[in-house]
């Protein structure tokens, strides 16, 4: 049986990943934290775990791109998710009626002109989209209604009253999944997913893209982080894609010459 896990209850956008990655998975576990999917994976509790990693509105998922290094787990596929947010409540609610909504805080922040034009809707923060409308129709919410999925609003049994009311229609989040063994080499389409660390000298981001440039490869992604416990000290994150899986290689490993602490974090297929 073929366990995946993901972060939030059942109807997160991360269930919707995993849908889309894999069909109908035989079994979602659902965890709490991204520690807990991560846990879960590594563990053996799961084959593979469904972690967010960019929003096209919100940016990085910080804590997921800290977690991918921390673990020793490969990325072996992506996709990307419309957000796509619907006002959910129980069946026979009038939306006059409303006075509290809740939802992930990143939620709420997308569908401020929605709540600029129902004044009387006051947001109310929860730990997951999926999570608070599960909460409201189990009963003892203390909420109104919630901002989530349609999956969650038909998984858990509640009413949709407002369709598609995020701010931007064009709101994509980027999943990979991991698993504890790397994925077979595509053959075409491959992304690369890499961290590295930089030596404090002069021209060293210059010599590090270098090393892509001249084995024509594109980076589609490139930021940096913090890392922890390591003050001023960053470690940036590429994604290389544009060239065959053998040029990407070859990129990555002349980039061990010139940085610190090079981790492919995996080579998959790349999303459509």
């Amino acid at each position: 049986m073929t366990t995946v896990a993901i972060q939030g209850e059942l109807g997160a956008f991360s269930h919707e990943a995993a849908l889309r990655l894999l069909g109908e998975p035989e079994h979602v576990l659902a965890c709490r934290t991204f520690e807990d999917l991560f846990d879960a994976v590594v563990s053996g509790h799961a084959d593979l775990g469904i972690v967010p990693v960019e929003n096209t509105l919100a940016g990085s998922v910080q804590r997921a791109m800290d977690l991918l290094v921390e673990h020793p787990l490969h990325a072996v596929g992506e996709t990307r998710v419309p957000i796509r947010l619907c006002l959910a409540a129980p069946p026979d609610t009038e939306l006059a009626d409303l006075r509290t909504v809740a939802s992930h805080p990143v939620a709420l922040q997308q569908c401020l002109r929605f709540f600029r034009a129902h004044p009387h809707l006051a947001p109310a923060a929860a730990y997951d989209t999926a999570g608070s409308v599960k909460e409201l129709m189990e009963g003892g919410a203390a909420w109104d209604a919630a901002v989530g999925s349609a999956l969650a609003a038909r998984l858990y049994g509640a009413e949709i009253l407002a369709e598609n009311i995020e701010d931007h229609e064009h709101n994509y989040t980027r999943f990979l999944a991991v698993a504890r063994d790397p994925a077979p080499v595509p053959e075409a389409g491959a992304k690369t997913s890499l961290a590295f660390v930089l030596g404090n000298t002069p021209g060293s981001l210059y010599q590090a893209l270098g090393c892509f440039a001249r084995h024509d490869v594109d980076l589609s992604r490139i930021e940096s982080r913090p890392i922890p416990g390591r003050p001023w000290e960053y470690r940036f994150f590429v994604d290389a894609r544009g060239a065959a899986p053998e040029a990407q290689e070859h990129a990555a490993e002349e980039l061990r010459g010139v940085v610190n602490d090079v981790r492919v974090l995996g080579c998959y297929a790349e999303a459509p």
